[in-house]
């Protein structure tokens, strides 16, 4: 080997090594989370955690799936301990805010929906089998009355109100 090739071969090898140990020598660039900060972070997930608890809750309710007698308890014990999260984490950090943590919890709680609608509308009631078999028995008869059939050319599915195949244009009679 050529002396060039062996010193470049060295110089790669020690900027690699010095690469790999430089997080070893440096100083810590990040700091010991005070207890302040650790005890913020957690009532932040905390009340992010009971917040979409209350979500589900809802969403749950409005499904049926929870009893009508048990849903008003659950909801009243999730927004006292939304409330006790959010009352202390405004100790931590006054913000100024107006109005009272369950108003702000049902503000966050309507923000994060995911259908704006459903929260100024009333819930309607559950269909029944027989309006969903007419909505149904409707929506068939309407893309029956639509559909004209197929293209003699290329066997395409082609509407009534066609005069020509959409993907072939052979002239339809």
């Amino acid at each position: 080997m050529e002396l060039g090739a062996i010193i470049l071969t060295l110089a790669v090898t020690l900027l690699a090594v010095g690469f790999i140990a430089r997080p070893f020598f440096e100083k810590r660039k990040f700091g010991v989370i005070s207890a302040e900060e650790h005890e913020l972070s957690s009532l932040l997930a905390e009340r992010d955690r009971l917040i979409t608890a209350l979500q589900e809750l809802d969403f749950d309710n409005t499904l049926g799936k929870i009893p009508a007698e048990d849903y008003p308890t659950q909801r009243a014990g999730l927004m006292q301990k939304a409330a006790i999260a959010i009352r202390r984490l405004d100790e931590l950090q006054p913000r100024g805010l107006a109005g009272d943590a369950e108003s702000r919890i049902e503000a966050v709680i309507a923000a994060r929906r995911a259908d704006a609608a459903a929260v100024n509308e009333p819930v309607s009631a559950a269909i029944s089998d027989e309006e969903l078999e007419s909505i149904i028995s409707a929506r068939r008869s309407e893309r029956k009355e639509k559909s004209g059939g197929f293209c003699p050319k290329c066997g395409k599915p082609v509407l009534r109100s066609d005069k020509f195949c959409p993907s072939c244009g052979k002239s339809i009679k």
